[in-house]
């Protein structure tokens, strides 16, 4: 009498659960660098958008601005909108932070420094 198994062996099951768990780290790791990649494409878009209203503004009124927003320290948010001043669309909404009248701390942890003198708005990463 012949029997006729059917099925997986243990260790074959074992080798697929790792072999799973290996694809799957390497997939958040990936997925990890893409967020961040992003992150910081997006708030280079912002600071290069401040850059061009500053020049509008500049272009408009023949003067740079005195200051980017009308707000106090504070984080960006629904209602204290960053660089409204400068930016037509009501300012950026979130994930900034002004640290000073002239200093703005972006997503990534990169400061901004404006300068109303010469219209400059500088990033420097922090170290």
């Amino acid at each position: 009498m012949s029997v006729n198994r059917k099925g997986f062996t243990l260790i074959e099951l074992i080798l697929v659960i790792v072999l799973l768990g290996f694809l799957a780290v390497v997939a958040i790791s990936k997925y990890y660098d893409l967020t961040t990649s992003a992150r910081d494409a997006a708030e280079k878009g912002v600071a290069g958008a401040v850059r061009s209203g500053i020049l509008t503004y500049f272009a408009k009124n023949k003067v740079y601005p005195a200051t980017l927003d009308g707000y106090a320290n504070r984080d960006c948010s629904a209602t204290i909108k960053c660089f409204d001043t400068v930016l037509d669309q009501g300012g950026v909404q979130k994930d900034w932070t002004k640290d000073s009248a002239t200093a703005y701390t972006g997503p990534s942890g990169a400061t901004y420094t404006y300068t109303a003198a010469t219209g400059a708005f500088i990033g420097v990463p922090e170290d």
